[in-house]
């Protein structure tokens, strides 16, 4: 395994920045980085066909030990460092790793991007990988119980090669401001990897703060894209009056599709294109619109196969992503259910995600998109977030941080939106619960505790 770290990932010239936390990292700084914890790790026992689980957040800490773990053979487990004691505990008994990587100390809390650590490695009574994954990690969980997701060195291999064909992507001598976290697919393989592979500087900021990203956008004079996640993009089109960054070629997001009111601010206040990227811990990048012109449909990245099923989108794929218990059914004969609604123009081949398949309900015998519903409700003035469920009727969770308004709300809402499509209560709470990757949930168990 290790000769793909070395040969992909870490063989830029001694003097190349690789990596900008905080500081300029060098591909130099960066092998010694890799190879201290490398010796580490192997200290431990850790050898080829071991496993070892990283609790590391967005770091120098976590970039080195995950490139070392991988350059000794082993199986890396990625735990998001936000998730409470008690998560991470049901997660080690599920994934039994032999080492454990953890921040020493308390780590910081407020809107960081990037850490500066000290991490300490710790053996454990765990396991060998059962199997010859490279990497394990948990699903988001948005909307019910995560799933144990792996993927093979050749499959992440396989990943950053699809990048490098797809249009727009960054080339070297560019750089990339990464928004979303490397310990999830979009940063880690659409950031982190295809960076290192391709030769682009990855910078992080410190803080996900509107001063904070501008002010690292424009520290440098390369070409910058962003990569980011709805959220991001929110935060990002709330300034009126940005600065003027001639650097800033465009944005990418993945993860739900941005409202098209959002859209529509971000690209003109920043004069920019705002990409779209459809895609799946279980595979990566599936399909993009780097440069905004097929909005909402998105085009297969290459060597991706997506078809229709009965209004739910299926992705080739040669073997099951899912290790121990999983629902038999997401993936059958080849094929990933992605659980997700969608169509494949048979004229273009472009793919429009119309949202998650359980968002389509029917109420009185009538169909009902409850993404619809919820777009239209987030877009009223006063609204800053909403998610709307079913559970025997449309239920609506909104932010309006001004109790004054909610009755407005209501009643906008009742002048857009046929009855039938209108939830029977909306319930206003101080904040939506979201996932690690910023997703808002829709597990009713866990919305019902807003507050």
């Amino acid at each position: 395994m290790s000769a793909w770290i070395d040969g992909m990932l870490l063989s830029g010239s001694d003097s190349e920045i690789s990596l900008n936390v905080g500081e300029p990292i060098s591909c130099a700084l960066l092998r010694e980085e890799v190879a201290q914890r490398q010796v580490v790790l192997e200290s431990l026992g850790l050898k080829a066909g071991g496993s070892v689980a990283l609790r590391l957040p967005p770091s120098l800490a976590y970039v080195a030990n995950l490139l070392a773990a991988w350059r000794i053979g082993a199986q890396v487990s990625l735990l998001d460092h936000r998730l409470t004691a008690y998560e991470v505990d049901r997660a080690l008994e599920r994934l039994d790793p032999q080492v454990v990587v953890s921040a020493q100390g308390t780590i910081p809390g407020g809107l960081r991007a990037f850490y500066q650590v000290t991490d300490v490695a710790e053996a454990r009574e765990g396991s060998p990988a059962a199997t010859a994954h490279a990497v394990v990690q948990l699903s988001s969980g948005s909307t019910g119980p995560s799933k144990v997701i792996a993927r093979t060195a050749q499959s992440l291999i396989e990943e950053i090669e699809r990048y490098t064909k797809i249009d727009g992507v960054p080339k070297p001598g560019e750089r990339v401001v990464l928004l979303a976290s490397v310990v999830h697919v979009l940063g880690l393989v659409g950031g982190l990897l295809y960076c290192l592979h391709a030769g682009v500087e990855l910078a992080i900021p410190e803080r996900l703060t509107v001063d904070s990203i501008l002010k690292l956008i424009a520290a440098s004079d390369k070409p910058t894209s962003i990569i980011g996640v709805p959220f991001h993009i929110e935060l990002l089109a709330s300034v009126e009056n940005p600065p003027a960054l001639p650097q800033l070629k465009r944005m990418t997001t993945g993860g739900e599709l941005v409202r098209a009111e959002v859209y529509q601010r971000f690209t003109d206040r920043y004069r920019v294109p705002l990409g779209n990227m459809y895609g799946m811990t279980e595979v990566g990048v599936i399909g993009t619109d780097l440069f905004g012109e097929n909005r909402p449909s998105i085009m297969p990245a290459p060597g991706i196969t997506v078809r229709e099923d009965e209004g739910e989108l299926l992705i080739a794929m040669p073997e099951s992503p899912y290790i121990g218990l999983t629902d038999p059914t997401r993936w059958v004969d080849g094929w990933l259910r992605t659980k997700d609604a969608g169509t494949v123009s048979p004229q273009t081949g472009l793919v429009t995600v119309h949202g998650r398949l359980d968002s389509q309900v029917s109420v009185g015998g009538l169909k009902v998109d409850l993404t619809e519903v919820e777009h239209t409700l987030a877009a009223l003035p006063g609204v800053q977030a909403a998610v709307v469920v079913y559970d025997g009727g449309i239920e609506a969770y909104a932010v309006v941080p001004d109790p004054d308004q909610a009755g407005e709300v209501e009643a906008a809402l009742a002048q857009r939106l046929a009855a039938y499509k209108r939830p029977k209560v909306i319930h206003f709470v101080e904040q939506l619960p979201r996932t690690a990757t910023g997703k808002l949930v829709r597990a009713q168990s866990v919305l019902k505790t807003a507050k």
